[in-house]
């Protein structure tokens, strides 16, 4: 039956030499409850019974063998060793090795049953190997024992830095956030082996960025880390973070990730118009709808934010002129409403409001989001031609009336202040 040999590991020493004497043990159990001719006695039963069941209980003890990853050596790494308790030194056992990896990365001395590795173990490549083992009569070829199975499994070392696989990030975040406002969450993986020591247990950290964001040390997730951060002062931010794997100790291996942040409008900002007073003029002739001037209102915000709605609040020409709002550019146009005429009115005041017409609750102490101005418009006189009182005449003459007989009179009037001469 299968017995462990001397090996340097304490593990491979017992991990696989019990489990192939289970198997040993199970092939003997047949044999002679099947080759038995004669029922056994209750004390043989009993006696078999004991032996079967405290041999059982030691088989669970898995047949594994276990060796480092990366070794740089130049000899061969020996990673355990098989016996058999039917080999009495001699020579007349052979051992054969199969199964994944056989003769390309594990190596069998068939004499002496070392088994060693001869190629470089990368357990992000292959963390285990499955063989098979068999001991064989070196002069006849027949098998000694059952062949039985084993597992080499590959132990990790800390040789692979945390990777940022989704970088370099961008992300987003609205002005004036409160401080811990989730950003964007981060991820480092480590090829190490999560479950053995702390190759791969990641702690993330800032480089740069502080202390404006912070992040989660065990969840990579960033926050805002200060009050009122201001779009209007500054909008890009480039954050570093940081991924350390043996739990951030001293010797972990690190990645790192850029983060762009940039952070949205919001409307905190009330438009503001930049003059008090505004000076236009228009033409007494200046048809219906035509352009007056123009007034804008300053935003800071952009987008939606900066949206701006004009109207007429007062003046004595309200009645005269309109103003529209420009969507493209955000400007009040004021046009003529009504015909103008310099000798019945030469000036006019409006009072002209700006306001954003969508607002924001937690913002309104910072309000109002509306402000005014006066525009001041001067009718500017046109030359007009005269202007015949009446514009119709109808006039009877005799047939016979004598020549330079005066026979109506005729009248043309001067619209203009000036009252020029009508000839």
């Amino acid at each position: 039956m299968w017995t462990s040999g001397r090996m340097s590991n304490a593990k491979n020493l017992f991990g696989l030499g019990v489990s192939l004497y289970f198997w040993g043990l199970m092939d003997l159990t047949t044999t002679v409850l099947s080759g038995s001719a004669r029922p056994l006695t209750e004390g043989q039963e009993d006696n078999l019974s004991g032996k079967l069941h405290q041999r059982m209980k030691r088989s669970w003890v898995w047949n594994q063998f276990f060796v480092l990853e990366e070794y740089t050596g130049t000899d061969p790494l020996y990673v355990g060793k098989l016996h058999s308790d039917m080999d009495r030194g001699d020579g007349s056992i052979k051992y054969i090795l199969s199964g994944e990896g056989a003769g390309i990365v594990f190596t069998i001395d068939d004499t002496t049953g070392d088994i060693h590795a001869i190629q470089r173990l990368d357990r992000e490549e292959r963390s285990q190997y499955t063989l098979r083992a068999q001991a064989l009569d070196r002069r006849t070829g027949r098998p000694m024992e059952p062949e039985s199975e084993f597992i080499i499994k590959i132990q990790d070392i800390n040789d692979n830095e945390p990777k940022f696989l989704d970088g370099p990030y961008v992300a987003s975040v609205p002005e004036m956030s409160p401080v811990g406002t989730s950003v964007i969450q981060v991820t480092a993986t480590d090829a190490d082996d999560p479950t053995y020591g702390n190759s791969a247990r990641v702690v993330y950290s800032i480089l740069q960025g502080q202390p404006y964001f912070s992040v989660d040390s065990r969840t990579g997730l960033i926050r805002t880390a200060l009050m009122n951060m201001d779009r209007e002062a500054k909008e890009y931010y480039e954050v570093i973070v940081q991924a350390k794997d043996m739990g951030g100790q001293l010797g972990g291996l690190a990645g790192t990730t850029t983060v762009n942040i940039t952070l949205s409008d919001v409307n905190d900002n009330p438009p503001r118009f930049p003059q008090k007073h505004y000076q236009m003029s228009v033409l007494e002739s200046a048809p219906i709808s035509s352009t007056v001037g123009r007034v804008v209102a300053k935003d800071l915000d952009e987008g939606i934010n900066a949206e701006m709605k004009y109207s007429l609040v007062d003046g004595d020409g309200l009645d005269v002129f309109d103003i529209n709002t420009d969507p493209n550019y955000q400007v009040g146009i004021i046009t003529v409403r009504k015909p103008l005429s310099f000798e019945s009115k030469k000036s006019y005041t409006l009072k002209v409001e700006g306001a954003n017409p969508h607002l924001e609750m937690r913002f309104l102490n910072l309000g109002p989001f509306r402000d005014t101005t006066t525009v001041h418009i001067s009718v500017e006189d046109v030359d007009e031609p005269p202007v015949f009182e009446p514009s119709f005449y109808f006039v009877e003459v005799p047939e016979d009336v004598e020549i330079g007989t005066t026979i109506q009179i005729i009248s043309a009037k001067d619209p203009d202040v000036t009252n020029n001469s009508i000839r």
